[in-house]
C-alpha cells in the first residue's frame, strides 16, 4: 500500500531485478536526473540520491520525513574517490586500507571544492564517507560516476530494511525504484567512526566490531554520550530505528499484551505469545542480520509492546544493543 505524505510527490515505485545490467543503467539514469533508488547494501538497504543535487537531496529527507539535521552518509565506488572529498587523517588511512570496501564509516573534514552539497551533510564542514563491498551497490555507485547519499530506505526513525518487501512497505509511492538483490548479508548498519583533530572517536556502533577497529589503531577509541541534539553523524538521534509498538529490554519474562524478541531461547515458549529467537543457538552474527526484520514482524496489530531478552555487549552485541536503545527510547513528539 503506498504511503501518502503532504508535501511528498507521489511516484511510481518500480521493483528493478539487481542482476540485470538493464536495472543498474536505468537506476543510474533515474538518480542522474534527480530520482531517488533504493539499493541493497551488505548491512541494510540505502535509499541512494545524487549527493551533489541539493534538490534530490531535499526530496531524499521528505520521502523519509527525515530532519534535516540528521546529516547523510556518501557512497563511493572507491577509496581513492572517497579520499577527493575529504581530508583523511593518519587514522582514517589506516582504517580505510584495512576495512573498505566493507561497512566502516569514516567522518573527517571536508576538501575544498568537496562535491557533496551542504544539505546532505546538514552544514557542517565534515562529511561521513562509505565505500559498501555489496557489489550491486558499487555498480550503481560507478555507473552514477557520482558520490550517492544513501541512507537506510525506511521512513526515518523506523526499523531500518533488509530486504526489498520491507523497502515496499515504508516508501511505496515515495521513491522511484528499488533494486532487488535479496536480503542484505549482515542486516546491521555501518559502524561509524570520527577522525578528526581531537583523534579517532566511535560515533555508531555496527557492523564491524569496535575491536576489530581498535586493533587496528592500537588505541582504544572514545565514544560520546548519546544526545538528541543535532548529530554529527547518521543515526546518532537518541530516538531512531523504532517500530510503533513500546520496546522494552532486558525483559526476562513476557507481559500481557507483549511479543517477544528473544535469544538463544529464554523465552521458551510463553504461553502462545509471538515469539521470534533472533538466534536459538546465540550466534550474534545470525541475531544481528534478523534484527530488523523480526522487529518489523512482531510490530502487529494488536501487540502492545515488544518484550526484548537479553543480548551479550561483546562483539556484534554492541551494535544490536544500541540500535534496541534507540528503539526503545523516549520519542520525540
Amino acid at each position: 500500500m503506498k504511503v501518502k505524505a503532504p508535501g511528498v510527490a507521489e511516484r511510481d515505485t518500480r521493483v528493478l531485478p539487481a542482476g540485470d545490467a538493464a536495472s543498474i543503467a536505468e537506476a543510474a539514469r533515474v538518480i542522474l536526473q534527480g530520482g531517488l533508488v533504493a539499493m541493497p547494501t551488505e548491512t541494510v538497504y540505502g535509499l541512494a540520491a545524487d549527493a551533489t543535487n541539493a534538490r534530490a537531496i531535499a526530496a531524499l529527507y521528505a520521502a523519509k520525513g527525515r530532519p534535516q539535521f540528521n546529516p547523510l552518509i556518501a557512497h563511493f565506488a572507491s577509496a581513492l574517490a572517497a579520499e577527493g572529498e575529504a581530508e583523511l587523517t593518519a587514522d582514517a588511512h589506516r582504517l580505510a586500507a584495512r576495512f573498505w570496501p566493507g561497512p566502516l564509516t569514516i567522518v573527517a573534514p571536508v576538501k575544498p571544492g568537496c562535491r557533496v552539497g551542504l544539505l546532505a551533510r546538514s552544514g557542517l564542514e565534515t562529511l561521513a564517507l562509505r565505500v559498501p563491498s555489496h557489489p550491486i551497490a558499487r555498480q550503481l555507485i560507478a555507473a552514477v560516476g557520482r558520490p550517492l547519499a544513501a541512507p537506510s530506505a525506511n521512513r526515518s526513525g523506523r526499523v531500518s530494511g533488509t530486504r526489498a518487501e520491507h523497502v515496499m512497505a515504508d516508501l511505496d509511492g515515495r521513491i522511484d525504484a528499488i533494486l532487488d538483490a535479496g536480503p542484505c548479508p549482515i542486516g546491521v548498519e555501518s559502524t561509524i567512526v570520527a577522525c578528526l583533530a581531537d583523534g579517532p572517536r566511535l560515533l555508531r556502533p555496527g557492523a564491524l566490531a569496535r575491536a576489530d577497529i581498535e586493533d587496528c589503531l592500537g588505541m582504544a577509541l572514545r565514544t560520546p554520550a548519546v544526545s538528541g541534539k543535532t548529530p554529527l553523524a547518521p543515526g546518532a538521534l537518541a530516538s531512531h530505528y523504532a517500530p510503533q509498538a513500546r520496546v522494552r529490554l532486558n525483559a526476562q519474562t513476557l507481559r500481557p499484551g507483549e511479543a517477544g524478541l528473544d535469544f538463544a531461547g529464554r523465552f521458551g515458549r510463553a504461553g502462545g505469545a509471538p515469539i521470534i529467537d533472533l538466534s536459538p543457538g546465540g550466534d550474534l552474527h545470525e541475531a544481528a542480520a534478523n534484527l530488523f526484520s523480526s522487529l518489523r514482524a512482531l510490530d502487529a496489530p494488536g501487540v502492545a509492546g515488544i518484550a526484548v531478552a537479553p543480548i551479550p555487549a561483546q562483539g556484534l552485541g554492541e551494535a544490536i544493543n544500541d540500535r534496541l536503545a534507540r528503539a526503545a527510547a523516549d520519542r520525540p513528539i
